[in-house]
């Protein structure tokens, strides 16, 4: 039966999500031709139906995984933990265990670099306009912005983060098998540095007739006695 070229462009598609899942979870080396048309449901020689070579495939998956975003781990946080908002939640999440545990779902950046720095050439240069989207896009959060570009300020504070927030994703993905405790604290002690809980305010002071700043509670208690 002939196929239809909507099918086609789906099956094209399958083939496309199901590398860029497998090459995080098994990195580039790790993955086969038939693992991936396994896994999208097709056959061997269907893929090459759509794609030149090996080398294009991995490419497109790569940069197809690249379009993650860490909106989309937004309710990652261990829900036993007090719930953080804003950029501190967007931390939170990124350095979970649940995003530890599902690198086929996560961060291509943290799967993939040391892949494509090995291959180098068009895979390398796919890798680091997904870099540069990903910084772009952070400044913009640590600033608060919904568009339009960070300062320079935000720029440098969001490549210290990411830095820090993917080399400790790596670390604690390559201790977790032998040392889960060690995984456990890298992950903790990353979100406490860089994303601390927020402090409760501190009590307002206020003039008393006699000109001498009081707190509020001190006032309430010297009225009580």
């Amino acid at each position: 039966m002939k196929v239809t070229k909507s099918q086609s462009a789906e099956n094209r598609q399958g083939i496309v999500d199901a590398a860029a899942r497998l090459y995080r979870e098994r990195g580039l080396q790790g993955v086969g031709v038939a693992d991936i048309t396994r896994d999208a449901g097709l056959t061997h020689g269907g893929l090459y139906r759509h794609f030149e070579n090996k080398d294009a495939l991995v490419r497109e998956a790569c940069a197809r995984a690249l379009e993650w975003s860490i909106a989309s781990l937004d309710g990652m946080c261990d829900p036993g933990d007090p719930a953080p908002t804003g950029l501190a939640a967007k931390v939170a999440n990124y350095l979970s265990p649940q995003h530890r545990d599902h690198p086929g779902e996560g961060c291509a950046v943290a799967a993939l670099a040391v892949d494509a720095a090995r291959a180098g050439g068009g895979l390398s240069e796919v890798l680091t306009q997904g870099i540069e989207r990903n910084i772009e896009r952070f400044a913009r959060l640590v600033e608060g912005l919904e568009q339009g570009d960070p300062s320079p300020e935000s720029r440098t504070q969001a490549m210290h983060m990411l830095a820090t927030m993917v080399g400790g994703l790596v670390l604690a993905r390559a201790t977790v098998a032998a040392n889960p405790a060690l995984s456990d604290e890298i992950l903790a002690t990353l979100r406490e540095h860089l994303a601390p809980p927020a402090e409760a305010p501190a009590p307002k002071t206020r003039k008393s007739r006699s000109g001498v700043a009081t707190h509020g509670s001190a006032r309430s208690n010297a009225q009580g006695k």
